[in-house]
């Protein structure tokens, strides 16, 4: 069986595929694009603004209209390129932004308003006050995108692979074949890359070239990868490619990857990628019916297939005579040639110089005629199919990634290679070896009707009305009007814009400017960049070496950085709010213990260790004496705290240091920096330790009579440190607290670790405590005005503005001290760590302000009820906090419609004199 479309025998159409729900036959090799041409159907989409009906316009990855969805259920791919996907057997693709259907969609009615969507209109529309953004954003929200995300998993395995080679070729057209095969004979490891599924770039199209012998390439040790494309070139080499195995919606093949996303280091790089055909400006162009010459050309001669049979070719260079021969040769009439140049080729086809089209016509959503201008003299011809030619476009985007300049060539209207800041050549048409064409530009008549991206409805009245309201730089102009944003990124409509623009400023296109052309080179999925790291390896769930212990008091698990931790341990009936409260009524009553195994730990050690720990904490650490600790911070180069936690000397050489668990890989990081970068010199070793040490915290009235229980001896004074045994296990105790109550942080290996929790567990169960998690532990620090990274100290903040200068070595020497001298960190104005006190519970997040409709002053960055009280404690950030003790304030949350009364107190609700933990 064979479609209307379909031309020459060939082989038989035996794969079954559905477009909108009717099943239809394709061909092996085709394209799903070839393959809807070959059954009659031209409507494919439509647009994305004003919902125009749009037809198949090219054959590879410039295509601007033809996007559908492919696949279903976790396979769909939504916004697939018609000509950039082959049809397998089982293939379901469906049109998108239509509705009920692509023959009849009521969203075409946004075409009468289309004087109201012009350029810009946006900027014009959403604005007023904040309540009617709530309605903006539905509206927004209905109408962006075109296809929809599929909502279940994907089933499929993706991944990354690495590659060296001496030469990458990209693109396997003639040019590229044979630079290939010249570097291999030469002995060059050399990987060929070419985005079809097949070598041969113009031979596909009968364009020539020697015949391909990709045997004899493997042969000689070149690598092809077909199906791959060069997304971006970076520094040093440095290619991304991305990989198909399998079409959007298929299935791959058992054990293999859908997709793969190679790095490739190469010595040299030669760009082979060909240029794309530029589309004519005029009326209707956007029109069903309405094609690239070239890609009617690939259509009849790679696919058999003829896309219509009534032909009118428009051209301003002599390629588009070979798309005339190709029509002619498939059975098609070639109606008109209307050639824009003072003189045209002599042909056997009926040929008019100084012609161009100006509007089509059509029934249906098909084309029924063009209407064109012929020496000064406007004509009608009926046709089916209009190709069309306005030059070509060297392919350059890799070669501009890369740092390459590119140079103007007037015979080609277009912009080339020129030199380059890393090892790569362009070659053949991407290197400008193109069909030379008239500079002339046709008069538009209709420019509101006459589009230039076809992707995002950008017509040439837009350009004009862009240039009229001031949006003069090319940057400024593709962000009012959206051209070139669209996901083909302006492949087939740029040159046509800056013509305009150009046209419109009184200056040549070089003088117009030019976009940036950005990674990647045409769309790669999430799930390729994210390769094996994806589901449960994109934030994997790293369980504590207590985890069982845990899990057999069933608590509600919280994310914490890479780990889930405990938020509480509900009993029978109880919600979080009351099992934390529970939970931290017994720390502050008997006793309780906690799971602190993932905070940083970091073992410091060498002769130099202490001067490392110097220029890396705000604090005194050389003085520290053996067997002692003490609390520190540390600074990023701007001044603003980082991170805390804890330093301790282990012995003369030997130290230990905690931070927040948020801030491990952070902190291993700028412990690496600062040896290697700023003091390189110095002999010390740094060894990341957090998840080596289980860590156990006992708090409470009650803790050091149960340590002493299970150690056997005398727990150390505060800050000080201890060796012991517990449950026969030996075990680490460092006394110091984050609750405010008398504290030990108990760390064990954490293979051996299980003994020592059940022997705090029963002991402490035994003085009526409980085990805590993070939502009591939050109370707990709250109350005792304790920072923690990311609330209080954001990034913003100096140790000033957080108390801490006080704890701050006078004589410097540490990472960011400098920074502390700038006169804006002094500013007395600056935010300031507050309490907040209030009769109610203070809402978290809420913004402080003296009155309704005054300004902000401050923010509440953590909130909490007293623990053996009532009322609401919090701690928040305020202008000026130092100085405002006693004022009374509101803490509004607008989002929550919650207002609440505070007062600004000291930080400290809880034990200000430190007594307790000293006990």
């Amino acid at each position: 069986m064979t479609g209307p479309g379909r031309i020459g025998g060939g082989a038989a159409a035996t794969l079954r595929f559905r477009f909108d729900g009717v099943p239809l036959l394709a061909r092996p090799g085709d394209t799903l694009a070839a393959a809807l041409l070959a059954n009659g159907i031209g409507l494919v989409a439509r647009s994305f603004k004003y919902h125009r009906p749009r037809g198949i316009m090219a054959a590879g990855v410039e295509e601007p209209n033809a996007l559908v969805t492919v696949g279903e259920g976790g396979r769909t791919e939504p916004n697939t390129r018609a000509t950039d996907v082959f049809v397998y057997d089982g293939l379901v693709a469906r049109s998108q932004n239509r509705w009920p259907g692509l023959g009849f969609d009521v969203g075409a009615i946004n075409r009468l308003a289309a004087p109201f969507l012009a350029a810009g209109f946006y900027y014009k529309t959403f604005f007023g006050p904040p309540a009617r953004w709530m309605f903006y954003e539905r509206l927004i929200r209905r109408a962006a995108g075109l296809g929809k995300a599929p909502t279940e998993a994907d089933p499929d395995r993706y991944e990354h692979r690495a590659a060296f080679c001496d030469l990458l070729v990209i693109g396997g057209g003639p040019a590229g074949i044979s630079a290939a095969a010249e570097a291999a004979s030469d002995g060059a490891r050399v990987i060929l890359v070419e985005q079809d599924r097949a070598l041969g770039g113009g031979a596909l199209r009968g364009d020539g070239g020697r015949p391909i012998d990709e045997a004899a390439l493997r042969a000689a040790g070149v690598r092809i990868l077909t199906g791959t494309t060069a997304t971006g070139i970076w520094d040093h080499g440095f290619v991304t490619l991305a990989e198909r195995l399998a079409q959007p919606g298929e299935r791959p093949r058992a054990g293999e990857p859908a997709q793969r996303l190679w790095h490739v280091r190469a010595d040299r790089i030669i760009l082979a990628t060909g240029a794309i055909e530029r589309p004519l400006t005029f009326a209707g162009n956007d029109r069903p019916g309405v094609m690239l010459s070239q890609a009617v050309r690939t259509y009849i001669r790679r696919f058999d297939v003829l896309p219509g049979r009534r032909v009118v070719i428009a051209t301003n260079n002599d390629d588009a005579y070979l798309t005339a021969e190709a029509v002619a040769a498939a059975g098609g009439e070639v109606v008109a040639i209307l050639d824009s140049r003072d003189t045209a080729p002599e042909t056997r086809f009926p040929v008019f110089a100084k012609a161009w089209p100006v509007a089509t016509r059509g029934r249906r959503h098909h084309l029924a005629s063009v209407e064109a201008e012929v020496g000064g003299v406007r004509q009608r011809f009926a046709a089916d199919l209009l190709a069309m030619s306005g030059g070509f476009t060297p392919v350059v985007h890799l070669h501009s990634q890369a740092g390459g300049v590119l140079d103007w060539r007037g015979d080609i209207q277009a912009f080339v290679p020129g030199a380059s800041r890393q090892a790569i050549v362009s070659v053949g048409a991407a290197a400008g070896e193109v069909a030379p064409i008239a500079a002339t530009v046709a008069h538009l008549p209709d420019p509101k009707h006459s589009f230039i991206d076809f992707q995002n409805d950008v017509t040439a009245a837009d350009i004009d009305l862009a240039w009229a309201e001031g949006y003069r730089s090319v940057e400024h102009l593709k962000r009012y009007t959206t051209l070139g944003m669209a996901t083909d990124q302006g492949k087939t409509s740029n040159m046509a814009a800056l013509s305009r623009l150009a046209g419109a400023a009184g200056v040549d296109i070089p003088q117009a400017g030019l976009t940036t052309f950005r990674a990647p080179f045409t769309p790669v999925t999430l799930a390729t960049l994210a390769g094996a790291d994806g589901g449960g390896h994109a934030a994997p769930c790293r369980r504590l070496a207590l985890y069982d212990r845990h899990q057999a008091r069933t608590p509600i698990w919280q994310p914490l950085g890479y780990w889930h931790r405990p938020r509480a341990y509900p009993l029978a009936g109880e919600t979080l709010h009351a099992a934390a409260l529970r939970e931290a009524r017994a720390v502050r009553t008997t006793a309780g213990i906690v799971d602190v195994s993932t905070l940083a730990k970091f073992s410091v050690a060498g002769p130099d260790a202490a001067a490392l720990l110097e220029m890396v904490c705000a604090t005194g650490i050389a003085k520290l004496a053996i067997g002692r600790g003490r609390y520190t911070f540390m600074l990023r180069e701007d001044g603003m705290v980082m991170d805390d936690g804890t330093v301790w000397r282990l012995d003369e050489a030997r130290y230990l240091l905690t931070s927040s668990t948020g801030g491990a890989d952070r902190m291993e990081a700028h412990l690496s920096y600062v040896h290697r970068v700023l003091a390189p010199h110095l002999r010390v070793s740094v060894v990341a330790q957090q998840e080596h040490f289980a860590g156990i915290a006992l708090a409470g009235p009650l803790a050091a009579d149960i340590l002493a229980q299970l150690s056997g001896q005398a727990p150390p004074a505060h800050m000080g440190l201890a060796e012991a045994a517990i449950a026969g296990v030996a075990v680490l105790i460092l006394a110091a607290s984050y609750s405010g109550e008398r504290a030990f942080e108990v760390y064990a290996p954490g293979s051996v670790a299980g003994p020592v929790w059940d022997a705090l567990d029963d002991a402490t169960r035994a003085r009526g405590g409980f085990p805590y998690g993070l939502e009591a532990l939050e109370f707990l620090r709250i109350e005792k005005g304790h920072i923690v990274i990311g609330a209080e100290a954001d990034g913003r903040t100096t140790p000033h503005d957080l108390r801490l200068d006080r704890m701050l070595r006078k004589a410097g020497g540490y990472v960011g001290a400098q920074a502390l001298g700038r006169p804006a960190l002094s500013d007395p104005d600056r935010l300031q760590l507050v309490g907040l006190e209030a009769a109610a519970a203070i809402p978290e997040g809420a913004m402080l302000i003296a009155e309704e409709g005054a300004p902000v002053e401050g923010h509440v960055t953590s909130a909490a009820g007293r623990i053996l009280g009532e009322g609401g404690i919090a701690l928040g950030s305020l202008a000026g906090g130092r100085m405002r003790i006693g004022d009374r304030l509101i803490a509004a949350s607008r989002t929550r419609q919650q207002y609440v009364a505070v007062t600004v107190t000291d930080p400290l609700f809880y034990d200000p004199e430190g007594a307790r933990y000293r006990d």
